[in-house]
């Protein structure tokens, strides 16, 4: 007998929200981590922490630049970065001690320190070998750099290096235009520092609608953002003054350098799987390191399942909590499904933007008729008054069918707004239903159905 029907290896999302639903279907778990506190990198060093200084900086902005036209009158805050800092520790423990009660209410038994899987239905944590029926890997992923950059979280950083400064550089340099490198440098600009961001490509946020990603890069360059886009990062060295970016721009081959004194390297993620003694298993992995698995997260060796930022697809934790639930259900002789197509996308800035379905440009290599719908924010009465007037919603439907195909929205809680959308594609919606469905006012969301007004008869505010 096993001493478990599943083992989990890893708390972030993806393992913590697998091992409940197992618990929760009646199947003895246990679930393994070797940070001190559970949540993983989500929690920990990723989408919470940020989170919070995002927030922080956000309020600091709005007193400087709104509060007087409201006839909010005085001195705007100082700023006190460790107060800042302990603020962000306390959000961060609320949340992982949360994780823990969960833990224990669903007689969920944590495993504590780093696994391997010495054969099928066995692991070992930190040598003290557990029998297991089935093993989820959920082990997440780690920062990844470039050739030439070496890390060391004081003035080359990564994102949990960002989130830790103890004070504010006077020059951020952000290596890679995506999510993390966005959101982070907005928390600096915010706090007074001069934010330069180089990135590969001729846009920011790769593979997203392109639409959306000129007008946020726009709406960043009025809050101070530098792009140095087409350049390809050749190096960073130790300057006097501090860290040197050395970057070749694609389009002349000139070698370019910028001073700073922090660089973030956000580059992207790969996954985790240190220590898992994957090769000796004879688990087949991808190119890139990720674990192969079909349709069902089953991996090719018998008994062990992979999700989240281990396999393949988007690195979200939204998307890793489910494929936690899926294959918890799997195993539990259920039906776990997860629809790829409907899985929303996030950047937390200011403006938010969101996106879920598909973009623009993938309906146009695709032939796929189409047609669009566009409302503007500045048409919206509750972002007029909030001062949050930049940006627009834009609905994609299928040209014949009317059915949703996509939506990009760049503006006020568009984090929040996107979700309607998803809830319409779920069940196959038209844009003209989620048109006539009633929306309260003043809401940011009213700008949703006008936009789904606007891919038939037209919006009725613009």
């Amino acid at each position: 007998m096993a001493d478990y029907d599943v083992i989990v290896i890893g708390a972030g999302p993806g393992g913590y929200v697998c091992a409940i639903r197992c618990a929760q279907l009646g199947l003895k778990t246990a679930c393994v981590e070797g940070r001190a506190t559970l949540g993983g990198t989500c929690l920990n060093v990723g989408c919470i922490p940020s989170k919070a200084l995002l927030h922080a900086t956000e309020l600091l902005h709005e007193s400087e630049v709104n509060f007087a036209k409201m006839g909010l009158v005085g001195a705007a805050p100082k700023v006190d970065v460790a107060a800042m800092q302990a603020y962000k520790q306390s959000v961060v423990d609320n949340n992982t001690k949360g994780i823990e009660f969960l833990f224990k209410k669903n007689k969920i038994d944590w495993l504590k320190g780093w696994a391997s899987i010495p054969a099928p239905g066995k692991v070992s944590v930190d040598g003290t070998e557990h029998g297991a029926r089935n093993i989820v890997i959920a082990s997440g992923s780690e920062a990844s750099s470039l050739p030439g950059v070496t890390i060391d979280e004081k003035t080359v950083v990564t994102s949990t290096g960002a989130l830790e400064l103890t004070s504010i550089p006077k020059r951020l340099v952000v290596i890679g235009a995506g999510v993390i490198g966005l959101e982070m440098g907005s928390v600096y600009a915010r706090l007074g520092a001069e934010v330069t961001v180089v990135e590969f490509l001729e846009e920011i946020t790769p593979g997203m609608d392109v639409e959306i990603c000129k007008a946020l890069r726009k709406t960043l360059g009025k809050q101070g953002f530098n792009f140095v886009l087409g350049a390809a990062v050749q190096g960073v060295a130790a300057g006097k003054g501090g860290p040197v970016v050395t970057y070749k721009l694609r389009k002349d081959d000139s070698v370019q350098e910028i001073a700073a004194d922090v660089v973030l390297v956000a580059t992207g993620r790969r996954p985790f799987t240190d220590g898992l003694g994957l090769e000796a298993l004879g688990l087949a992995v991808t190119e890139r390191g990720q674990i192969r698995t079909d349709a069902h997260w089953r991996t090719n060796v018998p008994g062990i399942y992979a999700i989240g930022d281990a396999i393949a697809g988007p690195m979200l934790a939204h998307k890793a909590e489910d494929e936690g639930v899926a294959v918890a259900e799997m195993i539990a002789g259920q039906h776990g499904h997860v629809n790829y197509g409907v899985i929303p996308g996030v950047i937390y800035t200011t403006p938010e933007v969101a996106s879920v379905g598909q973009t623009e440009e993938q309906l146009k290599a695709a032939g796929h008729d189409y047609k669009v719908g566009k409302f503007p924010f500045m048409g919206n009465a509750r972002a007029k008054a909030y001062f949050l007037g930049d940006g627009f919603v834009k609905i994609l439907a299928d040209k014949a069918t009317d059915r949703v195909l996509g939506a990009h929205i760049i503006g006020p809680a568009a984090g929040d707004m996107i979700h309607e959308i998803c809830v319409a594609m779920e069940f196959g919606a038209s844009a003209e239903d989620v048109a006539r469905t009633c929306h309260a006012h003043p809401t940011f969301s009213e700008a949703v159905r006008e936009a789904a007004l606007a891919c038939g008869g037209g919006a009725i505010h613009a």
